[in-house]
């Protein structure tokens, strides 16, 4: 009974702690992640919110909310704070479930805490896409790399540290060699269907 009293305490303090740092802003589409149970940390028999998306998890990037060039969605109803930091010119830690993609083809899903420190618990994905739907080509940390044979983790971990590993055009990270009508093009042949 101790325990989940002090679960449940951690996850209301946590919350307000988010709530009180960003402004929470409303809005855009999301979608849920197949229902799945919660992770269990070994060390304290806790629950702890973690998101291990599927492939089927992926859906057409235009689902999502667009944010500056990129778009912002939660798969465990964290959205309104995972936009608040999206859309925050300060940044902040996103949220447990929130998928950022500039393309189709790409992907950042934040984790649990502790998934991987050294990536700020963002898990990297190269994504197939096509009318059929998702398929993930790899995951995981500096060992997935962008199209430009890149490792996603190096390019993102030049990004201020406030920004939480997300590049911007203004977050630190070097420009990508294509520029916005291109990453635009890409953005609007994403195949997958819109439901």
């Amino acid at each position: 009974m101790l325990r989940r009293l002090a679960a449940t305490a951690w996850v209301w303090g946590s919350t307000l702690l988010v709530a009180a740092g960003v402004l929470v802003a409303c809005g855009g589409a999301h979608h849920a992640a197949s229902p799945r149970a919660p992770e269990t940390d070994p060390t304290t028999s806790v629950s702890v919110q973690d998101a291990k998306l599927a492939a089927s998890d992926f859906r057409n990037i235009h689902t999502m909310t667009p944010v500056g060039d990129h778009f912002v969605t939660n798969v465990r109803d964290h959205l309104a704070q995972a936009l608040a930091v999206a859309r925050s010119p300060r940044g902040g830690d996103y949220p447990v479930g929130t998928i950022i993609q500039l393309i189709p083809q790409e992907a950042m899903v934040k984790r649990r805490p502790g998934f991987s420190p050294s990536t700020n618990d963002w898990e990297f994905f190269s994504l197939d896409v096509s009318v059929h739907g998702t398929k993930i080509l790899s995951r995981g940390g500096a060992q997935v790399l962008n199209r430009f044979g890149g490792s996603c983790a190096s390019c993102h971990s030049a990004a201020a540290e406030q920004f939480d590993l997300v590049c911007g055009t203004n977050h630190g990270c070097a420009p990508l060699p294509i520029g916005p009508k291109v990453i635009a093009g890409i953005q609007a042949a994403d195949p997958r269907p819109l439901h």
